[in-house]
């Protein structure tokens, strides 16, 4: 069994109920540490392993250390652990000496079952939800570190190690990874790890900003320095005077800005819009990209020396299907949220085999994706925990026993008479589909090992004809060679259909930014639908 969420110490000297209590924890889907006494049960809530901690049953009759004294101990360490007090004397003395102590609540031994997950439940859910609220109130306050990452792989760890050496230095940091693993977090971990922590952060989307309205965003204009300019504008480079600048998907600049950009790092000052003169502008840069910006280089799209002026200090994110283990405290971390938010307080877990699926899926979509499908699960979820059929779209990738597997092989509908092999260099994790379909058209008997020509030779050039997936016609009816927009529509289209609409994933494989992709979306009169949208 695949453990949901949280892991709780167990300190018992009797070894009995230690292992019926033991046992009854990891049936309602907790992880269990057992000790056998209050002194082992101390040292390893004030050890690195406590941290893991986030719910303590404790005996109150033990020697050593009995269990007041454990409550005492930690509440002078000042460990906030819930904990749960259990006795087989019972007395109300007892009980409020161990409430006014610092425990949460009080069960008397042989406690049933039912008595204890329901203590559990609402001290886990508690638990989760103070650390949620934690989390959001560092995060708008600039104190947000590197300690509050939900994580626990490798990769990830390797990556907040050489994150905190960032965070001691005013170097500029260029953070890397695909869309949706959380660079804007790190961003914040490493402000909120350095000495400009509480001071401004400040977000930038390039990729989101109108062409021309970047420069006046990103350096600010004065009074009437073009028309429509009736007052004087900050940009973000002076809001964030003090602290730091995040730009995100900073690959999306225009070359004239990448300009100004290399003299801001360069010199300390900006150029404001009718600006006699420039503006000094202390700021810590923080850029990032879902994007190889060396390769943007290469096609001269990006300037080498701001290149190299960004690259100073890197980081790479793993994506999500990297760090599967990161998925169950991940899915915790979402569930408490959105309970909360959505007024579900009975949701308070996720059933195991849900967990077992959800580490099973590849997540194209990284965290981003996850926490909307969390999200979506707890708007549907009619119990008291998520199960697999909360996530029918996860499911129906998966398979339909939550176990990995690939969906079933479906027909797709052809998009237009080949003569080009479209074939991407990798896909994202639940497309087998696809995948099937596109292998089943392109060695259907007959067609094996078939040329593009080969194919264009045996009527695919018509129009009205049907043709595998994953080929698009580069000669019209009259025999001619296409116009080049027509056949870039019809890339577009076949990416929109096999990627199901996913605009972040249709841009990175098209290796065009979401910007230039709703662009021609729009040049070419393509349609996004409410059902693409919703894939995002």
């Amino acid at each position: 069994m695949i453990p949901t969420s949280g892991r709780i110490l167990i300190a018992d000297d009797d070894p009995v109920q230690r292992r019926l209590v033991e046992e009854a924890v990891k049936r309602f889907g907790y992880r269990a540490r057992s000790v056998e006494n209050g002194a082992e049960a101390v040292a390893l809530l004030s050890s690195p392993e406590g941290a893991d901690i986030d719910l303590l049953i404790l005996d109150l009759v033990m020697p050593e250390l009995d269990g007041m004294g454990v409550i005492t101990r930690l509440r002078e360490m000042k460990k906030a652990v819930p904990i749960i007090v259990q006795t087989a004397h019972a007395g109300i003395d007892a009980a409020v000496n161990a409430i006014r102590a610092g425990a949460q609540d009080f069960v008397v031994k042989p406690v049933s079952p039912e008595r204890l997950e329901v203590a559990i439940r609402t001290f886990m859910k508690m638990s989760a939800l103070e650390g949620e609220i934690a989390r959001i109130h560092k995060q708008t306050s600039g104190t947000f570190t590197f300690d509050d990452i939900v994580t626990r792989s490798e990769a990830m760890e390797r990556v907040i190690r050489v994150g905190r050496r960032a965070a001691g230095s005013h170097i500029p940091v260029l953070i890397e990874g695909e869309s949706g693993v959380g660079k804007e977090l790190i961003a914040r971990a490493i402000q909120g790890s350095s000495e400009r922590r509480s001071k401004p952060f400040v977000t930038v989307n390039c990729g989101a900003i109108p062409e021309h309205l970047v420069e006046s965003i990103l350096f600010g204009h004065e009074k009437g320095a073009f028309t429509g300019a009736v007052d004087k504008h900050v940009g973000k480079f002076q809001e964030a005077h003090g602290g730091t600048l995040f730009l995100d998907e900073v690959g999306e600049l225009s070359l004239d800005i990448q300009v100004k950009l290399l003299r801001a790092l360069q010199e300390g000052e900006i150029d404001p819009i009718g600006a006699r003169r420039p503006v000094k502008a202390d700021f810590r840069l923080i850029s990032a990209t879902n994007r190889r910006l060396v390769d943007l280089v290469k096609d001269g799209a990006f300037r080498e020396d701001l290149y190299y002026r960004l690259n100073v200090f890197p980081l790479w994110l793993p994506p999500l299907r990297d760090r599967r283990e990161d998925i169950p405290d991940l899915v915790r971390h979402f569930l408490a949220r959105f309970a909360a938010e959505e007024g579900r307080s009975q949701i308070s877990s996720v059933a195991p085999d849900a967990i077992a699926m959800l580490q099973a899926y590849g997540w194209p979509g990284n965290i981003r994706q996850l926490e909307n499908a969390v999200f979506r699960a707890v708007v549907l979820c009619e119990g008291d925990h998520l199960s697999v059929a909360d996530f029918p779209q996860v499911q129906a990738s998966v398979g339909g026993d939550g176990q990995k597997g690939s969906a079933p092989a479906q027909t797709r509908p052809p998009v237009s008479a080949p003569s080009v092999s479209v074939s991407p260099d990798a896909e994202p994790a639940g497309e087998a589909s696809g995948r099937e379909a596109r292998t089943q058209a392109e060695t259907s008997p007959g067609e094996e090992g078939a040329r593009p020509q080969d194919l264009a030779g045996q009527g695919f050039a018509d129009a009205g004809q049907g043709a595998p997936f994953g080929y698009l016609r580069c000669l019209d009816d009259q025999g001619h060679i296409r116009a080049l927009d027509e056949v870039e529509a019809d890339m577009i289209r076949s990416a929109i259909d096999h990627y199901g609409g996913r605009m972040t994933e249709i841009a990175r494989r098209l290796s065009i930014g979401r910007s230039t992709l709703y662009r021609k979306l729009k040049d070419y009169g393509l349609d996004a639908t409410q059902d693409a949208e919703a894939a995002e």
